[in-house]
């Protein structure tokens, strides 16, 4: 049974080691950051981090990552505090219907960890994988170069 570690608190679950780590995460620990889109990591909306690192949840079994940093876009800020990245996203309203931003928030943490100052083409090619069916793309962008100036 997984022993996972999520937004820093342990969770001890009763869980089958190859349920995806996506159904744990919004079915038994109800957290709804990450995304069901595809099921087949194509889209990129149930991306979180996993020891910093952009991971498709959908096709992760929670079992390979036990007492790893799993990281959902609940545990960057609170509606009170958010992160950088969330609030450059709220300010640059790079969302219309949503769905993508999960995928896109975590994709561009990674970024920022490893790349403090990206510029534009950095952003767009860390987040070509993942799909916003909006056309929010020019929005998405200005709030990760946003986020990396501070603002």
């Amino acid at each position: 049974m997984p022993v996972l570690t999520v937004n820093g608190r342990r969770h001890d679950l009763a869980i089958s080691d190859d349920v995806p780590l996506l159904y744990v995460l919004r079915n038994d620990l109800h957290l709804n950051g990450p995304k069901f889109g595809c099921g087949l990591a194509q889209c990129g909306a149930c991306t979180v981090l996993i020891d910093g690192e952009p991971t498709r949840s959908c096709i992760t079994p929670a079992g390979s990552v036990n007492d790893r940093a799993i990281t959902t876009l609940e545990g960057l800020g609170t509606p009170e505090k958010p992160h950088r990245l969330q609030q450059a996203f709220i300010d640059e309203q790079a969302a219309q219907c949503g769905y993508c931003s999960n995928g896109m928030i975590m994709r561009a943490k990674a970024l920022l960890d490893s790349k403090p100052n990206p510029n534009a083409a950095d952003v767009k090619q860390a987040l070509d994988d993942n799909l916003c069916r909006c056309g929010a793309h020019q929005r998405i962008v200005r709030a990760v170069l946003r986020a990396a100036q501070g603002a």
